[in-house]
């Protein structure tokens, strides 16, 4: 009877302790695309990439042209000059493909320009949600827009607006 008794307490405990647990939801989708410092850096990096695109796309607009010439006069050449202005191609190419990969590959410069102007953002994000999460005791804080999927949410456990609201962001 004691065991019984003993085990009955632990799994009541269990259970309301799973549910004492306090949880909320926020969309930091919706808070970053509420904060104007956000929107004003996210089109400085489009403006950024879409410049760097350009770049790049004149770098492979060059070894295409080599390319075709190499193709008109192909016929016209000796072993030697043909290899020279193959080698000259694969070496355009090269240096486009290598652009390429230094300004938009992984922790490339347009990595680190997102780091330079968002990074910042992210983080007054995280520390009003920290302070939100401390402040009213929750245990969990679920974010709605990203990898986790949230089937569904009380959008009274939605603390999206008190998160901007902390943030001096008004309403829209």
């Amino acid at each position: 009877m004691k065991k019984l008794f003993i085990t009955a307490a632990l799994v009541l405990g269990t259970v309301f302790g799973a549910l004492a647990q306090r949880y909320c939801v926020i969309d930091t989708k919706y808070i970053l695309e509420s904060i104007p410092d956000y929107k004003d850096a996210q089109k400085k990096l489009d403006a950024v990439a879409e410049q760097w695109q350009k770049e790049i796309d004149v770098k492979f607009q060059e070894v295409d042209k080599m390319y075709k010439s190499y193709q008109a006069e192909q016929v016209m050449l000796t072993d030697d000059l043909k290899r020279k202005r193959e080698d000259e191609i694969i070496a355009r190419e090269k240096e486009a493909k290598d652009l390429q990969k230094k300004r938009f590959g992984y922790e490339g410069d347009l990595f680190k320009k997102r780091e330079e102007l968002v990074k910042p953002i992210q983080d007054k994000i995280y520390n009003a949600v920290q302070k939100l999460a401390a402040s009213r005791m929750y245990d969990f804080v679920l974010d709605k827009s990203g990898g986790i999927t949230v089937i569904f949410s009380d959008p009274k456990l939605d603390k999206s607006e008190e998160i901007l609201a902390s943030l001096g962001v008004k309403k829209q």
